[in-house]
């Protein structure tokens, strides 16, 4: 457990240097011009991580139910978060998802709706499912399927 914590620390020390970093030093133009799409990664992954962090604290101690089989759970929630996180912007800069927001506050809109993927990956999947369905006519998967 202690491993986690301290990767998923380390999720978060990462995560605040890249965004920071603009700040801090010039970057390329290529990476500038795409800071919205790594800024949405970064914060659907810092959603991840804080679901990461409730988990361990509410499985090991308030339900006392801890379980090594969940380590692989752990390392790759941050990821598939990330990836979440970049597929909402792209969503939203598509137009296949929408959002109501003031022309100053978007590119916050992008990146709340960003942490809430990255924080509620399976509900976000199911959304993006239910568009697929809706727009292309595509059936969800079948995970999605044995979920309804």
């Amino acid at each position: 457990m202690k491993t986690i914590i301290a990767y998923l620390i380390t999720i978060i020390i990462a995560i605040s240097v890249v965004f920071i970093l603009p700040e801090l030093a010039e970057m390329p133009e290529w990476y500038t011009t795409k800071l919205l799409f790594v800024n949405s990664a970064l914060l659907g992954s810092l959603g991840g991580v804080l679901y990461c962090l409730r988990a361990i604290y509410l499985n090991k101690s308030v339900h006392k139910r801890w379980d090594k089989d969940w380590y692989v759970w752990y390392y790759l929630r941050p990821l598939t978060s990330l990836i979440s996180g970049l597929v909402s912007s792209i969503f939203l800069k598509a137009g296949l998802l929408t959002l109501d927001a003031a022309e100053g506050g978007a590119s916050f809109g992008y990146l709340a709706i960003a942490f809430i993927a990255g924080y509620n990956v399976d509900n976000f999947l199911k959304k993006i499912e239910d568009v697929a369905k809706t727009v292309w006519g595509i059936d969800k998967s079948r995970v999605g399927k044995n979920e309804d």
